[in-house]
């Protein structure tokens, strides 16, 4: 399956994205009004410049003790970011978020214009309903005397 494809991705609510001259404390607010993990850093164009994720700020600005209202988010952002095209396939995307330790990737286009974005929660939304399927035949299979592992 590949990225356009998921639910998950065709009804996401817009990207929350900011341009790197924007001050952390006013990401972190529009962060926290739309419970959003991340923010993704535009160049006012729509091209992807880098993406500042809750971990990067208690990293980068709480635990080095910059002032939030005065620092940029091109001073914290994770620059060269991993991204995807939203006709990449699913699985390859999500063996790449977890082998990188990451759990946000933007989707651009061809031109590196941001398209959307995915994230390990649309991931476990794809692989739960396989899981619990799964569960449940061999939850059937153990009834009827067979074994069967999840």
């Amino acid at each position: 399956m590949r990225i356009q494809d998921m639910p998950e991705f065709r009804n996401r609510d817009s990207v929350l994205t900011r341009t790197k001259d924007t001050t952390v404390a006013d990401a972190v607010k529009a962060m926290s009004d739309r419970n959003y993990g991340s923010c993704v850093v535009t160049d006012g164009q729509g091209k992807l410049v880098g993406i500042v994720i809750e971990r990067d700020i208690m990293r980068r600005v709480v635990n080095q003790n910059l002032d939030a209202a005065t620092t940029e988010l091109s001073e914290v952002m994770t620059a060269n970011t991993k991204t995807a095209k939203a006709d990449d396939d699913v699985m390859d995307c999500m063996r790449q978020m977890s082998n990188g330790r990451f759990r946000h990737m933007p989707v651009v286009d061809g031109d590196g214009k941001l398209v959307g974005m995915t994230s390990q929660g649309d991931f476990v939304a794809y692989t739960w309903p396989e899981l619990f399927s799964r569960v449940k035949q061999n939850a059937a299979a153990s009834l009827f005397g067979r074994s069967a592992q999840v």
